[in-house]
């Protein structure tokens, strides 16, 4: 099998429904080279046809760049959607591109909204100047840097 076939089957598989719940497909590698920084940049999408589904906002929003987590849609009980989920980036470039594309336009004759989602602690959006900054300097660094680190570590590590 060769990185091609790999390829392939990744973007065949990827969030394919199986027993009503969609597949998740990564590639695999014998290195670790590349690590996967979870920078913030995270978009809410709402007013969401309840007929949408995770491969749906997988393929519409991967456009623009790499997804660092699989879609969310936010499900009540059973598998009932809220009419709203979650997108998250790999960068601020991808996630502006995607919000300043597809806010207003229609998915499944439903006008979406999209924003930069709340943080856990629901006081302030992501995508802030201090949050790109830190971003950037966990970049040039190399650190890995997620949503629950306490960022003061990084700030230091970069002067």
């Amino acid at each position: 099998m060769s990185e091609e076939d790999a390829d392939y089957c990744l973007k065949i598989l990827n969030m394919v429904k199986l027993y009503g719940k969609p597949l998740r497909i990564n590639k695999a590698t014998v290195e670790k080279e590349a690590q996967v920084i979870d920078v913030g940049a995270s978009l809410f999408i709402g007013n969401l046809d309840p007929m949408v589904d995770e491969k749906l906002l997988y393929d519409t929003f991967s456009a623009f760049g790499p997804l660092t987590q699989t879609p969310k849609i936010s499900r009540g009980t059973g598998s009932d959607s809220k009419n709203y989920g979650f997108i998250s980036y790999d960068n601020f470039e991808a996630s502006d591109a995607a919000l300043e594309a597809m806010h207003g336009q229609y998915l499944m004759n439903r006008c979406i909204t999209v924003s930069y989602a709340l943080k856990k602690d629901g006081k302030e959006r992501h995508g802030t100047a201090s949050e790109r900054l830190l971003a950037s300097q966990a970049v040039k660094t190399g650190a890995t840097l997620t949503q629950h680190k306490n960022f003061t570590e990084l700030a230091q590590a970069s002067g």
